[in-house]
């Protein structure tokens, strides 16, 4: 048994709001109170941390990573606007300097099995005044080389001839531009990805490290094809399976459609410790692409209402075998009409059986992003027990007021999109998630960006967001521990320390006093946020009452 004192600082505990000092236990903490009692404590700690006045909180869960994409592309060339890439040019004198670069140097940008692929990040063309980037463009400046620019949202790709015939794709017939999208993109994403088994662990493990140092202690992996195998979530999840292997543990959920109990059973097998058959098994597909499926057309497409890539009658199998099996099933839904296939999906197997209303909320459900959800839809979603993983910083990058959000979808609609307040006040069980590497992983950005919500009437407390990322997270991973994400007596020692400029109480910004530090609240204090701040440090991070992160310097 390890044990450890933790004094001398801030304690965020609703049950005890006026904590300066914790103690951890094998893992659990078994005692929380002032300063002037945690001596008696010191002398049987196998370890005494001074915090120095710092913050120690519940760790964050991001409830939505691809953690493999996100290491090949912590590797691309940044083709961002802030990189310079605000035009078709810029973006092709930005690949030329990869290109460029010795081969030895050049070799491994993205694959070991695919060795000379150079590929972008951060592409977005929906700000561009120019014309937009082109296969032809590609194959013209960089003649024989497979390049591929994947759109910021991942759901759609430029790509050079040579990187179609790498794949073996030559046959397949793109769009005007050379995009590849859906069906097609699928097989590029997997070709890139077929990696050797030690370059994919050390991939894995360089992207979980990163994650600790920011105050992560677990994080929901979707994998699906196109992005990683069953194989790698397998991996994933034993590799992570113990405190002791020094990462943040990974939930994993693999985004494969099944008809029957036997095909869930089978991946249950194939993937031990699977915890859903759920995640980017995509119903749609993005706004950015003009793929989410709306209800009426893309204010800049009207030709187009976006792309169902499942049917009502697929999702309703497939829900009816997860629930039939026990297992959590889910969707990636952006689009409102996406929303409602999966809805009208769920009406049709409770009309054929009343026995799924409990089935479905037992098994807890969930659906990722959910961009648009009217109070109908909000109201269904409640009445079985769907839960949803949201990336608020996806309205910090594009739901401003002239953002690409406005501009697929109009004025009106903007209004509408991610109600991480409604879902609140509906009850819906909700976490926060990154979708990194569409977003980067930024735990404080995403509680900041609910905070300071582009729409002041989808706008939430600091607490209240701070709870999303952390004890939502473990509710949405089907955590048994209810006390999971919280500092309590008997609460598994997941935290992360912080060192802040400011802490206080942070209500929503909608023109009230926005924060208090007076001590009569008796609510729990939290960094002080601002839009676009400096970022809380943090300094350790624990899981199980284990260091998987640690800059204490004592």
């Amino acid at each position: 048994m390890t044990s450890i004192l933790f004094h001398n600082g801030y304690v965020h505990s609703s049950s005890d709001p006026f904590a300066e000092a914790l103690f951890v236990e094998d893992g659990v903490i078994t005692w929380t109170g002032e300063n002037d009692t945690a001596a008696s404590f010191a002398k049987r700690a196998d370890r005494v941390v001074d915090l120095d006045g710092a913050l120690i909180a519940p760790g964050f869960v991001d409830t939505h990573v691809h953690l493999l994409e996100t290491a090949l592309l912590d590797e691309a060339v940044d083709v961002a606007p802030t990189a310079g890439g605000v035009t078709a040019q810029a973006v092709l004198d930005l690949l030329a300097a990869r290109v460029e670069l010795d081969s030895a140097k050049a070799a491994d940008v993205v694959a070991d099995a695919a060795p000379h692929i150079v590929s972008a990040t951060g592409y977005d063309d929906s700000s561009w005044t120019s014309e937009p980037l082109t296969r032809e463009m590609l194959d013209a400046r960089f003649p024989g080389v497979p390049v591929y620019v994947p759109r910021a949202d991942l759901h759609s790709a430029i790509v050079s001839s040579a990187l179609l015939a790498s794949a073996g794709l030559t046959d397949q017939i793109l769009d005007d531009r050379g995009r590849v999208s859906g069906a097609i993109h699928t097989p590029i994403r997997e070709f890139i990805r077929e990696l050797a088994p030690a370059r994919r662990t050390e991939l894995y493990r360089a992207v979980l490290a990163k994650c600790a140092a920011l105050g992560i202690v677990s994080v929901h992996e979707n994998a699906a094809p196109g992005i990683d195998t069953p194989e790698g979530l397998a991996e994933l999840i034993d590799m992570t399976s113990s405190p002791e292997s020094g990462l943040p543990q990974v939930v994993g959920y693999l985004g494969m459609l099944v008809r029957s109990v036997e095909q869930v059973e089978e991946l249950r097998a194939q993937v031990p410790g699977l915890a859903g058959l759920a995640g980017d098994l995509s119903v749609d597909g993005s706004f950015g692409s003009h793929s989410a499926a709306l209800r009426e057309p893309y204010t800049d497409a009207p030709d187009t209402i976006g792309t169902l890539h499942l049917s009502a009658q697929e999702i309703e199998q497939h829900l009816a075998a997860c629930s039939d099996a026990g297992m959590t099933a889910g969707f990636h839904v952006i689009g409102d009409r996406a929303l409602d296939t999966v809805l009208e999906a769920v009406e049709n197997l409770v009309k054929r059986d009343a026995s799924y209303v409990s089935k479905l909320r037992r098994c807890g459900h969930r659906l990722e992003h959910v961009e648009l959800a009217d109070e109908a839809s909000r109201a269904e979603l409640a009445k079985y027990g769907f839960m949803v993983s949201v990336q608020p910083a996806f309205d910090a990058h594009w739901g401003t007021l002239g953002g690409m959000y406005e501009q697929r979808l109009g004025s009106e609609r903007l209004c509408a999109t991610s109600p991480i307040r409604d879902f609140t006040r509906d009850g819906i069980p909700m976490g926060f998630g990154s979708d990194t590497p569409v977003t980067v992983i930024d735990p404080w950005g995403g509680v900041a960006a609910a905070v300071f919500h582009s729409n002041p009437e989808q706008r939430i407390s600091a607490r209240a967001a701070f709870k999303a990322h952390t004890r939502g997270g473990w509710r949405l991973g089907g955590e048994a521990n209810f006390m999971a994400g919280e500092i309590r007596v008997g609460a598994p020692a997941h935290l992360a320390i912080w060192r802040a400029e400011e802490l206080g109480v942070q209500a929503e910004n909608d023109g009230r006093s926005s924060w208090t530090t007076d001590g009569r609240s008796g609510s729990p204090l939290l960094p002080i946020l601002s839009q676009d701040g400096n970022r809380p440090q943090c300094l350790a991070t624990l899981r199980a009452g284990v260091f998987i992160y640690d800059d204490l310097g004592n």
